[in-house]
């Protein structure tokens, strides 16, 4: 018995250890792009943005020890016992891995939007929940939602055909590229916004605006949103984050959310009270 504890607290100190020195080198970009964009402005909200920050490292941990272990053991059998489309892997890998960015952004919008509806937003909520939106936000999402993003991303790629090697590069790219489209950052890219994710673009989708929590679903292409009609930017994001009702909420709170049946009658706990800013070009 004691062998068998002594086996699940190196397990649980490896994965934070990995965790942990995993944020290392985002730390340094975005505290590095945080000193060069805002300058004398870098600590205004420094103790809500800390606070916030507190949280999603704190939720880090969770999805660390809870779903990275059933990652891996849902991950062989998944790749197993599945029914292939197509063999992506006879194709250039470098194709390949292309091809897979694009498919997993395309599958990552669908999943998005519909986390969006009744049965997936309790669980989806918590990520919203931040009302100082930093790169560290990527960190703030449910158990839940982590486990159902994994399973449906991976096994719709799989399904498609597509060779695990291709599947864990876009999951990467999209990853890293979640962190900063999550950052405090003033960039709409201009006209290439019609074409990628900008922060300023998906800010907006965390905005505490009923238009736009129906917005802007896609990580990395933006015209994927334009293509179905969700993509929404009508300038410089300068209203309320977060959602109504669940943020400054404690840990214990959000995770016992998704698990309380009432909480699926609130398709979405957006204001709707909120002025919206007039559409303007970007």
């Amino acid at each position: 018995m004691l062998e068998w504890w002594n086996s699940v607290y190196l397990l649980v100190i490896s994965l934070l250890y990995k965790s942990w020195t995993g944020l290392l080198i985002p730390l340094l970009v975005f505290t590095t792009l945080a000193l060069l964009v805002k300058r004398k402005r870098v600590l205004q909200n420094s103790s809500e943005t800390f606070s916030e920050s507190v949280f999603n490292f704190l939720m880090m941990n969770v999805n660390a020890v809870i779903v990275i272990p059933i990652i891996i053991w849902l991950s062989p059998y998944i790749s197993n016992h599945l029914w292939v489309l197509f063999d992506m892997s006879e194709l250039n890998p470098f194709l390949c891995g292309v091809l897979a960015l694009f498919w997993g952004d395309f599958v990552g919008y669908w999943r998005h939007r519909f986390e969006h509806i009744r049965w997936l937003w309790p669980s989806h909520a918590t990520h919203h929940s931040d009302v100082n939106m930093s790169w560290l936000t990527l960190e703030r999402f449910h158990p839940i939602n982590r486990l159902t993003t994994f399973i449906i991303d991976s096994t719709l790629l799989l399904i498609i055909g597509f060779p695990p090697f291709a599947i864990i590069t876009t999951n990467l790219i999209r990853h890293y590229y979640g962190y900063f489209i999550h950052a405090d950052l003033p960039w709409t890219y201009g006209r290439f916004g019609q074409w990628f994710v900008s922060p300023v673009m998906h800010k907006w989708h965390h905005a505490n605006v009923l238009r736009a929590y129906k917005s802007n679903f896609a990580t990395v292409f933006s015209f994927y949103d334009r293509l179905f009609g969700t993509y929404y930017m009508p300038g410089m994001c300068t209203v309320a984050l977060g959602v109504d009702g669940l943020s400054k909420r404690s840990l214990l709170y959000h995770l016992t959310y998704p698990f309380i049946i009432s909480n699926y009658q609130k398709v979405d706990q957006h204001s709707k009270t909120s002025v919206e800013p007039k559409k303007s070009q970007q």
